[in-house]
């Protein structure tokens, strides 16, 4: 008996059986890759297996030798530069790093990575973003940094009292507390999980900003932690400074 003597029917050409049996062998098959990958795997264990995230958090609270920036938050670094993995993909790439906290919303500090000036838009819920007039690694330009979900589900803001809504271009060192991690996604009934996101954004060329919702006006954050966080390097997990 052949493999479709059961099959109904159908005025559906044999061609379409094999292809949707290939189809269910690829997608079943890259399952099982996703599944076997370590980074995939620490990422479940994360949610999955809470007594195994003290071995998963970067401890980093100095500069990694020969790198600009501090890492602006302990915890897991869960979502890396350039993932593609959800909510993000291929076409839509994420556009810095996620650290997911092992602790208290509200009570992870969130720190800046690098001296400058920094401002939180009228409207800005959770988030705060710092310009830093002379890249580090590259003086002729200016570049920023973004920090975003230090806030609640509900919108109760974790951003120190120091920066409130409309605060422009005031002076932090590296290392000032900017605030705490929570999950604030803008919708309270479907809130992130218990982290910050951290990104570096491009300038316009006139001194503002650019869309950091755009991955090409994002720049991949590792040279200037002096970790690898390039999701492209595949880099080992746990995440700590280059050797």
């Amino acid at each position: 008996m052949g493999l479709f003597s059961n099959l109904p029917r159908l005025p559906v050409p044999r061609w379409v059986w094999w292809g949707l049996l290939v189809l269910i062998l690829v997608l079943g098959g890259r399952a099982l890759i996703a599944a076997l990958n370590p980074r995939n795997r620490a990422f479940y264990a994360w949610f999955a297996e809470p007594n195994a995230r003290p071995a998963m958090v970067t401890h980093q609270t100095e500069a990694c030798p020969g790198a600009p920036f501090v890492l602006p938050a302990q915890g897991f670094i869960g979502l890396l530069y350039g993932d593609p993995r959800g909510p993000y993909s291929v076409v839509r790439p994420h556009q810095g790093i996620d650290i997911f906290g092992n602790g208290e919303l509200g009570t992870l500090p969130v720190v800046a990575a690098y001296d400058g000036y920094l401002t939180r838009e009228q409207d800005w819920v959770s988030a705060v973003i710092i310009r830093h007039p002379e890249d580090p690694l590259d003086p002729s330009r200016q570049i920023w940094t973004y920090y975003t979900h230090m806030a609640g589900p509900q919108g109760n803001s974790f951003i120190h009292e120091a920066f409130p809504p409309g605060t422009r271009e005031v002076f932090v060192e590296q290392g000032t507390l900017l605030g705490f991690m929570g999950n604030y996604s803008g919708n309270a009934g479907n809130p992130t999980g218990h982290h910050v996101h951290f990104s570096i954004v491009r300038d316009d060329g006139l001194g503002h900003y650019t869309n950091e919702l755009q991955f090409e006006n994002t720049l991949d954050p590792g040279p200037y932690l002096g970790m690898t966080v390039n999701y492209g390097a595949n880099p080992p997990i746990p995440i700590g400074c280059n050797e």
